[in-house]
């Protein structure tokens, strides 16, 4: 069975920082991209990072550009999203994803922006808070 499951969610101060993993099983990260979304109460679903394969292999959207880094483990088969500098705007639940569609990752660093057509797998997320 394929999961992806997310943790390091919590509360956090204004400033501080978090980092977010997401475990993949039954399957391993070659040939997929691995995507971080969020989304916040009544708010719609927002890409954030990608990466593919290496950590030289990435997109990320301009709002997280600077705070946020990806990164992979191959071996862990794990994905991480380092966020620092945390705002209360930040506030949401943080959802992994996967696609495997070839180009995905082409596609989004020629729009500028990340969507979530083409994902195949999600995991259930976790919840981040920023207090101000």
């Amino acid at each position: 069975e394929v999961q992806l499951v997310e943790s390091g969610g919590g509360l956090v101060q204004t400033g501080g920082s978090l980092r977010l993993s997401c475990a993949a099983s039954g399957f391993t990260f070659g040939g997929y991209t691995i995507a971080w979304f969020r989304q916040a109460p009544g708010k719609e679903r927002e890409g954030l990072s990608c990466i593919s394969d290496n950590d030289d292999n990435t997109f990320s959207v301009d709002s997280v550009k600077g705070r946020f880094t990806i990164s992979i483990d191959n071996n862990k088969n794990t994905v991480y999203l380092q966020m620092n500098n945390l705002k209360p705007e930040d506030t949401a639940v943080y959802y992994c994803a996967a696609s495997g569609q070839p180009a995905y990752l082409t596609l989004v660093r020629g729009m500028g922006v990340m969507t979530d057509y083409g994902m195949d797998h999600w995991g259930k997320g976790t919840l981040v808070t920023v207090s101000s």
